[in-house]
Formats: structure tokens, sequence, C-alpha cells
């Protein structure tokens, strides 16, 4: 294969020469001095360098023809395209070789590594066609196309910067697997089939995993990935639940098992029941929800990422009360409104089903929404799931915010006097939205526990944050205080908190499902604990600062807010923003006591005061 990079070094002569980059129909042969215009003016003028190198752009037949419009190849016409100096591997867009190189350059590859030990290998065509590189996510590799950034051109479509995403997702279901064995679990949109491939490879005989794409092309990359990974591709039926599955070992390592199918999302999660089941479309999950409350089991899991963040955010109004039935604005906690605002949906959604939901997560981040549920089926679930569906009133002026009581009565009355002091109106209904709990803390710190017992060390602050978030208290409170000595019930489950003191006989029950009576007794139990949950929405401390003043370091002000009397903690939804109980005044009150005046006015009066004297 020719390399682009050595044509920058072409030495002309007397002679005629030919375009070294371009077929013979493509350009003649002709003297040096057009050789030349035509190098400049076509092929180095669309570069694309790295470490030195120029990859100039190549109308060579080193790619598949392009089909013509009547689809056939014979007709059809070669594309221009790149060659990649670290992998040969051949990019049609300039921007996809430079997002490609910077992959090289992440991963600390260049072309004397590549040559050596690199996990970016060569290997024959996948089944489109195209050669594919091979990449490695928490012990687990799998193949992608050069085009897997771009969902609008590949099939096989992985993203890089949801590891996140799935470190959360793995870790809920490894909460899951604690409790009931094995466990019945679905990857709904396989894409390269990477979260279902985590699954199986650690969790082992605990999950039995389903894999399915709609696409062809998707599930035979699934397929491939799994003989990569060792894992047995399971195309028959599954075993009855109360029997165990096959556990074969190959030189002395268990065989996990995967079961891969090509069938729509909705088709599956009608026809079969499922444990836990993971939605993640490209876009928004609300044409899947009614689909997987229906055959979803009691007590059981599902997780929503929704990944459209232009609806999500108050991008496109108009998006987001077509698909959620909401109307927002964008504010200052508008991360938050995104999720409250997913959970509300999922909330209706199960509601339809005559089932409740417990929220045991809920992420916001900038890429996407990740919302983790728990089912309670029932009407009496469901209905205590609909109540909590409020009106938000919203100041437009100082973003304050509070929830609308039950009731066919308007109350629109804000703490805020913005409606009394300006003329107009400022405030805005907002929603339908979920005015419950967001995190459910018996459950993240058990996730934290898998995310330590997995070796996950990328997503264990984000969980502890989470954690303090969830009980409303700084790091030094969590760590003394009392609530971390007792243990939770958590949906008819007695959940033992990281903190194993005197109470260590009763761990034999951790992790284990109570008989009927005691999960019947679980909606009693969340009333009576109402009073603990965490305050709704946060205030951001720049956005509150006063003008000409200088306002305390972020965990200076958390302490001076505790010492107030309120609770208080950060928020993964904004580095600067704080969740507290306090009202909008309050926080302005305590804000402004210990701020301290900017000293430019000072040192100016203080100036012109000594240039007087010398005068």
């Amino acid at each position: 294969m020719l390399c682009c990079a050595d044509f920058c070094l072409f030495r002309s002569t007397a002679g005629r020469k030919s375009c070294p980059l371009c077929p013979e129909e493509k350009f003649k042969a002709c003297y040096s001095h057009k050789l030349r215009r035509h190098l400049q003016n076509l092929h180095w003028k669309v570069y694309a360098e790295f470490e030195g190198y120029r990859m100039c752009i190549c109308h060579l037949p080193c790619r598949n023809v392009k089909p013509s419009l009547s689809g056939d190849h014979a007709s059809g016409r070669h594309v221009a395209h790149y060659h990649c100096v670290v992998c040969s591997v051949t990019i049609a867009r300039k921007t996809d070789m430079i997002s490609h190189l910077k992959r090289h350059v992440n991963k600390g590859e260049t072309e004397a590594s590549y040559s050596g030990t690199s996990d970016v290998l060569f290997e024959e065509p996948s089944p489109s066609g195209q050669a594919y590189e091979i990449m490695k996510e928490l012990g687990t590799n799998v193949q992608l196309l050069p085009n897997h950034t771009t969902p609008q051109k590949s099939d096989t479509y992985f993203n890089r910067k949801m590891k996140t995403n799935r470190q959360l997702v793995f870790c809920s279901l490894a909460v899951l697997a604690e409790e009931r064995n094995p466990v019945e679990c679905l990857d709904a949109f396989g894409a390269t089939g990477i979260m279902g491939l985590q699954w199986a490879k650690h969790l082992l005989n605990a999950v039995r995993v389903t894999i399915t794409d709609i696409s062809e092309t998707c599930v035979k990359m699934i397929k491939e990935n799994c003989k990569l990974n060792n894992i047995r591709v399971d195309g028959g039926m599954r075993v009855p639940r109360g029997s165990d599955g096959a556990s074969g070992e190959v030189e002395g390592v268990p065989i996990a098992t995967a079961e891969v199918a090509k069938m729509d999302a909705n088709v599956i999660m009608h026809l079969r029941p499922f444990d836990y089941i993971h939605l993640d479309p490209f876009g928004t999950a609300v044409n899947y929800l009614d689909a997987a409350f229906r055959n979803v089991r009691n007590l059981g899991i599902i997780s929503v990422t929704s990944t459209d963040t232009g609806s999500l955010y108050a991008k496109s109004p108009n998006v987001t009360l077509r698909h959620y039935g909401c109307h927002i604005v964008r504010t200052e906690y508008y991360r938050e409104l995104a999720a409250r605002m997913v959970v509300a949906t999922v909330a209706r959604a199960a509601a339809r089903c005559n089932k409740g939901i417990e929220v045991l997560l809920a992420v916001a981040l900038e890429h996407f929404v990740l919302v983790v549920v728990r089912v309670l089926r029932g009407p009496v679930q469901a209905d205590e799931s609909a109540k909590k569906l409020r009106k938000l009133m919203h100041c437009q002026w100082c973003e304050e915010r509070v929830f609308l009581k039950l009731g066919n009565m308007v109350d629109d009355t804000l703490p805020c006097n913005c409606h009394g002091s300006l003329p107009g109106k400022t405030a805005v209904q907002l929603g339908p939205l979920w005015s419950g709990p967001l995190f459910n803390t018996g459950f993240l710190r058990r996730m934290l526990s898998a995310a330590v017992k997995h070796s996950m060390d990328d997503i264990q602050p984000l969980v502890k944050t989470l954690i303090y978030e969830s009980e409303c208290t700084t790091l030094k409170s969590l760590v003394h205080g009392p609530s971390a000595l007792t243990n939770q019930v958590e949906c008819g489950v007695v959940i033992k908190t990281l903190n194993t003191g005197e109470e260590s006989g009763a761990a034999d029950q951790s992790g284990k499902r109570k008989i009927a009576d005691e999960s019947g007794n679980f909606v009693k139990k969340l009333k009576s604990d109402a009073a603990l949950d965490h305050p709704p929405f946060y205030y951001s401390i720049h956005r509150h600062s006063i003008r000409g003043m200088n306002m305390p370091k972020l965990n200076k002000f958390l302490q001076y807010l505790t010492e107030a009397g309120f609770r208080v903690s950060r928020t993964h939804f904004d580095p600067t923003g704080v969740r507290t109980d306090a009202t909008l005044l309050q926080f302005k009150s305590v804000l402004t006591k210990y701020s301290v005046p900017t000293c430019t006015n000072a040192s100016a009066t203080q100036t012109s005061v000594s240039v007087e004297k010398t005068v």
C-alpha cells in the first residue's frame, strides 16, 4: 500500500511525470512545473499532519468502489481518501482522519510503537468489507470500524465518551446480581456489544445476558466480538430460570455465555420477561418505555440513557414538548431539570402498566442523562409515583423555584418578591416534573462497593459525590455521622452499609429478598423516611454572587451554611452548585455576610491621596 506522506518529498525532473496520487485516466503525465502546480492545488492543500508527516489526499483505487445511483459497482467512482501513517487505515474525510490520529495520540501510539506492541491491529476485513481496529475497555476487546464515531455512516456506533455511563450501568447490574441469581438482563441496543460483553465477562454465571440489535451488520460484529472475548454465543432458547446454566471450562477459564439476536427492542421486550433492562438508543428512549415496563419482573431495574441533550437542556423546546410532554426553559439548574423530566416520563410509562418506580440513580452530565429506577408492581405503587409528578413555579428574574402542592388549587406564590418589585409577571410554570428524590443512598453505597471490587477507579469519585448528595451532607459529616452506622431497607431488601460494626451478625441477610409481608410494607417505610430526602435543586454560587464583592471559597461557604443550620452538599450536576434546603433569600444572606469587598476601590483611593501629598 502506498504511503501518501512520502510523496511530499517529490523531486521534479526535466521529463514528463505522472501524478503519484492520481490514476492515469484522471491526470495525464506532464512536465514538472505543471505537476508541481497540480500537487500544490489539489493534494498538498488539504493535508493532515501528524508527527512531522503530511498525509495528502489520495485518488488512487485504494478503497472500495462507491456504487452509482443505480447500485452498479462497475460504473461507480473511487472515493478520495487519506492513509493513516500509524495503522494504514484509509479514511475519506479529513476531520475523521484528525479524530483518528487524536485517538492514536491518546493511546501513545506512533509509527514506531505500532510495529511493536499496539492494541490497534490491522486485521482481516470486517463483515462490511472495511478494516477494523481493536479497542480494550474494562478487560473487554471489541472491534471498531474506522467510522465508528459517526452514527450516520456506521451501524456499529461506539462512543468513547460514554465510558462513565457504561461503568455506572455495570455497577447497578452488579448490585442486582447480589439480590437474585441468575439475573436475566437485556442490552436492547447492542451496536458493538461492548456493554453486554462486559456484563457476561465479569459477572459470569450471575447473569444471563441477551444482546439485540436491529442491524444485521451489528449482529455479525457482536458475534465476532464474542469470539474475541472467549464468550460462547447462545442462539437457542433459554433454560428455565430455576435450573443452573451450563458452565463449561476451557483450560481452567470459565466460559461466559451471551445470547445474540437480530430483533427490534420493542418486540423482544414484549415477548420475554427480564430482571434488568438497559435502553440506550441514539437520542431519546421514550418510544421504548411502554414495552420495557410490560414484562419487567417485580423489583427489577430499568436503566434509561438519553443522549438528546438538545431537547433535554432546553435548546429545542418544541422537541421537548413533543417527546416528553413538558414545558421547560433554560435555567441555572437545567441538568437536574432534565433528569427530573426523564424520570417523570419514565414514571408515566410505568403507571400505564399499573407499576410504580423508585429512583435509584439519576445522573446528568455533558453528553447524556442516565436514570436507573426499580420497578414496583401494583396500582397502589403506581398511584404513589403519580402523586410525585408536579408543576414547578420558576422565577425568571432571580431563578427561585418551588414545587406546587397537590390539588386543583393553583398556588403561584414564590418565596421571592420579584413579582411585586418588578413590572409584569416574572414567574412561569414548568413541568410536570418528578418531585421526589433522585438517589437511593443504600443502593449507591453498594454501587461503590461494586466499583471497588471491579477496579473501576474512574467512577469512584462520582459515586462518592452522589452518596454525599443523596444524604445532603459534606464529606466530614458523612464519615463521622450516625447515618453511616445503620442498615437501610430498600424495596424490601436489607442493605448493609460500608461500615460493619457490631451489626455483623445480620450480614447474612444482606442482598437477600425478605418475605412478602415486609416487602408489602415498603411504601409505608418510604412515607416515614420522607423527611430524610435530599432537597430538590441547587443554587450556583457564581450565579448569585454580589458584584464588587469577593465571595468565599466553596468549601468554606458550605461550612458557613452548615453552621447556620441548613443541610448542604456539593452536587455532580454543577461543580459550582450547592444543594441546600435554604431558600434563595437565606442563601444570599449567608453569601453576603461572608463576602468581602474587592480591593480595587480602596487601592484607587489610596493612590489618589498619595499623589495629592506628593504634589
